[in-house]
């Protein structure tokens, strides 16, 4: 035996159901919406992975962000690159801002390793500083990555960092070693 609704139910029944089939009809159209949009983004991405320049809006998804950035640092386009770059290491994705700030990384020291190739060694300690910045940046992100480390070695090795010998105020300078030669690279003499 089957009780019957009450009819002050009976009477609310159709709004129910129309309310749920209008809220359904929203969540769709809303989703329809997101995979539209990620649609458009990804489309995007494709054109700038086959190398043609598309230009980005400041509100563009960070995985798009960091597409256009990678797009313009391989070029070698690294004052183009600054925005996207600086928007991705500021905002909430790590993992587009960590390969953004090592690509830039990657970026400034391909330079400096040209302009040694150039023989122009008082232009190259600029780029290897900013190569070493952003390499610092990103393994403050992600400090495990090997890669990072390892790139930020080799710059550190391309153009040491000694500590200054002034002095601030009333303080004495520091002490400086009495042969400097034994810190730079070079040839390996004597010893077994």
């Amino acid at each position: 035996m089957t009780r019957a609704l009450p009819t002050r139910l009976r009477a609310w029944t159709p709004a129910l159901l129309w309310t749920g089939l209008a809220l359904g009809l929203a969540a769709v159209a809303a989703s329809a919406a997101l995979l539209l949009l990620r649609l458009h983004d990804n489309r995007r991405i494709a054109a700038l992975a086959e190398g043609r320049d598309v230009e980005i809006g400041e509100d563009a998804s960070p995985a798009l962000t960091f597409a256009r950035a990678h797009y313009l640092l391989v070029r070698d386009r690294l004052d183009d690159a600054r925005a996207p770059t600086e928007r991705l290491a500021h905002g909430s994705a790590r993992r587009f801002a960590f390969a953004a700030l090592y690509d830039k990384g990657n970026a400034h020291l391909r330079r400096a390793l040209e302009i040694v190739d150039a023989h122009r060694y008082d232009d190259t300690i600029a780029q290897v500083n900013l190569a070493k910045e952003h390499y610092l940046r990103a393994l403050r992100l992600d400090p495990g990555d090997w890669d990072a480390k390892y790139n930020l070695d080799v710059a550190m090795r391309l153009v040491r960092d000694f500590p200054d010998g002034e002095a601030e105020g009333d303080e004495e300078p520091p002490e400086q070693p009495d042969r400097l030669w034994t810190d730079l690279p070079g040839l390996p003499r004597g010893g077994p």
